[in-house]
């Protein structure tokens, strides 16, 4: 039977300044027992063999390496995808840097592979895209608002094709990455393979019930929206945290939701207009 949801959390939208707390930059690490979380395998450090976790999900465990050839491979091609972004806006040295490292063209379709470092959104499969350079690093500089290094571990809801999540790898010390359509967490464990991040875990799950057996989270950012942040969001962030995900406004459009958890209570942000996926529960 699955677990009920609490009621959403829709506190009256605010404009706020950033918390006055200390964003958190390493929350307690998980106990040993907590677990591998989600799908199937395991890709060993030192070698390619795969063995069974005895849980769902992926760990992918060893250094990425990135390809210095020609074309789509080349390092020119994300520094000039990368010199876009800063000319629209986008000033996080940090998020600058890891757009540049991760090479988007493999984790799109291969017919759509010449679009790969344009500023366009592309389909994914099942109905689902991957979101365009410009609001992945818009969304990723407000995450990290206020942190001087890396962030701690990072909640990310709805993994698609992994992209963000390889992105995340670069900006925080762990990633989980929770996606509920089972056909994109296999094309996502695919695709994120042969990296081999070792801070990266995929799970296969509802992506409103959060990860509970990760919390605290230094961060949470969604790749859906709904008409409400969900509650577990708002209890698996950490006091210092932030939240960056879409959510229906009152007139039925999108829009960027900033959330920082202080010591005094939540404070919630509306930002400028977007289009995202909704946000479902379950899992398919």
């Amino acid at each position: 039977m699955k677990p009920s949801l609490k009621p959403p959390f829709n506190p009256s939208l605010k404009t706020a300044k950033a918390a006055d707390a200390a964003r958190p930059a390493f929350p307690v690490r998980l106990k040993p027992d907590a677990g591998v979380p989600s799908a199937t395998k395991l890709i060993a450090t030192s070698q390619s063999a795969v063995r069974p976790t005895g849980q769902k999900g992926l760990k992918i465990s060893a250094p990425a390496t990135l390809s210095g050839g020609v074309g789509l491979d080349s390092h020119a091609v994300r520094a000039r995808m990368v010199a876009k972004l800063a000319a629209q806006g986008v000033s996080d040295a940090q998020v600058l840097a890891a757009m540049g490292a991760v090479e988007r063209h493999r984790f799109v379709d291969t017919a759509l592979i010449n679009q790969a470092y344009e500023d366009t959104s592309l389909p994914i499969g099942l109905g689902q895209t991957i979101s365009k350079p410009n609001v992945v690093a818009r969304m990723l500089e407000l995450l990290r608002h206020g942190v001087a290094g890396k962030l701690g571990r990072v909640l990310e809801i709805g993994t698609g094709c992994g992209y963000q999540a390889a992105v995340l790898s670069h900006l925080a010390s762990e990633v989980y990455s929770i996606e509920r359509l089972r056909g994109l967490h296999d094309k996502a464990r695919e695709n994120l393979r042969t990296l081999r991040l070792a801070n990266v875990h995929l799970l296969f799950g509802d992506g409103m019930m959060g990860y509970a057996k990760g919390a605290p989270y230094a961060a949470i950012i969604a790749a859906a929206g709904g008409e409400a942040i969900p509650s577990a969001w708002i209890d698996q962030l950490a006091i210092g945290g932030r939240l960056v995900a879409p959510m229906q406004t009152s007139s039925g459009a999108q829009a960027l939701v900033v959330v920082d958890k202080t010591p005094q209570g939540v404070k919630q942000t509306l930002l400028e207009a977007v289009h995202f996926v909704p946000l479902k529960s379950g899992t398919s």
